[in-house]
């Protein structure tokens, strides 16, 4: 039984959308999953920080960017599912970096620095998400990561807005330590003066590696999990083990990059997370190495 749909009166008045048991699964790359309890998309950053003051303290919540590296399981997100969407997306270039809102998508904050002239972002052309997403789980790509280039992120919270640094963010492989029920709102990338012709010789050339070695026009949710400590790819461990081309109901293990799943038409998310659990299992049982997830599996399975 799904549980009713959470009434606006337990949440402060906002000014922003409030929709209740909203469709997830078509927003998300994918596009599989259940509805939200609620979804809220906050007008501005005062419309946020009401709800995070305000809102029950026993509530979930749950913060979604591009949904991109993330599997919502059928039964949808309990709680409020939280959206920043108008207000939280500019991207302003300064003489040495990049200040970008949270719901700036990274490739067009790696466009518009290439575009200013500013090289050292051209990396954020292979990440498939949001700048919010990005300095959340410390997103990187072709050797570089978020806490390479991060001077300070702004994170709302239940007490206010607050500027943290690399340093105080704790950055681990595709982690930060975020404070409990923060929300990335901001953020300011450092880049260095450099040639526009050199940089943007360099995004198409990122932008052709991805196009040749991932399966980047597919419904997938981007690398599946995370390399294993040492010199092992999770890519080869997987193709290792034979789950290359591996199916489970309409899911399949990429053929062209054996560590992205495939949603070919009709999958559920139960389907895509069973192959995920299957390819772990086989890799287990081939190399004796323990493969774990990068990409986020949340919410409710169905019974």
């Amino acid at each position: 039984m799904m549980p009713q749909p959470i009434s606006q009166a337990v949440l402060p008045p906002l000014r922003g959308r409030v929709e209740p048991n909203a469709p997830l699964g078509p927003a998300t790359w994918f596009r599989v999953g259940g509805p939200a309890d609620v979804l809220v998309r906050p007008a501005d950053l005062d419309d946020l920080l009401l709800l995070l003051r305000d809102m029950p303290a026993d509530m979930p919540l749950t913060i979604l960017g591009a949904a991109s590296n993330m599997i919502i399981r059928d039964g949808g997100i309990a709680g409020v599912v939280l959206r920043l969407a108008r207000g939280f997306g500019d991207v302003v270039p300064e003489a040495d970096g990049i200040i970008a809102g949270a719901a700036a998508l990274d490739v067009t904050v790696a466009e518009t620095a290439a575009a200013a002239g500013l090289a050292g972002l051209e990396f954020l052309v292979g990440i498939p998400g949001t700048i919010g997403g990005a300095v959340a789980m410390n997103a990187g790509a072709y050797g570089v990561e978020i806490k390479d280039v991060l001077d300070w992120a702004e994170i709302a919270t239940p007490d206010g807005l607050l500027r943290l640094d690399a340093a105080t963010l704790n950055f681990a492989y595709r982690h930060a330590q975020l404070p409990t029920r923060g929300v990335v709102v901001r953020a300011r990338l450092r880049a260095a003066a450099g040639d526009k012709s050199a940089i943007a010789a360099r995004l198409a050339e990122i932008r052709a590696a991805r196009e040749a070695t991932q399966p980047v026009r597919a419904r997938t949710g981007g690398s599946t999990f995370k390399n294993p400590v040492g010199d092992r790819k999770a890519w080869e461990l997987i193709d290792a083990a034979g789950c290359r081309g591996l199916t489970r109901g309409a899911a399949q293990v990429s053929e062209k990059h054996c560590n992205f799943l495939l949603n070919l038409g009709g999958a559920s998310a139960a389907d895509i997370e069973a192959l995920g659990e299957e390819v772990c299992a086989r890799v287990l049982a081939h190399s004796g190495i323990a493969l774990e997830w990068e990409i986020r599996r949340i919410g409710r399975t169905l019974p």
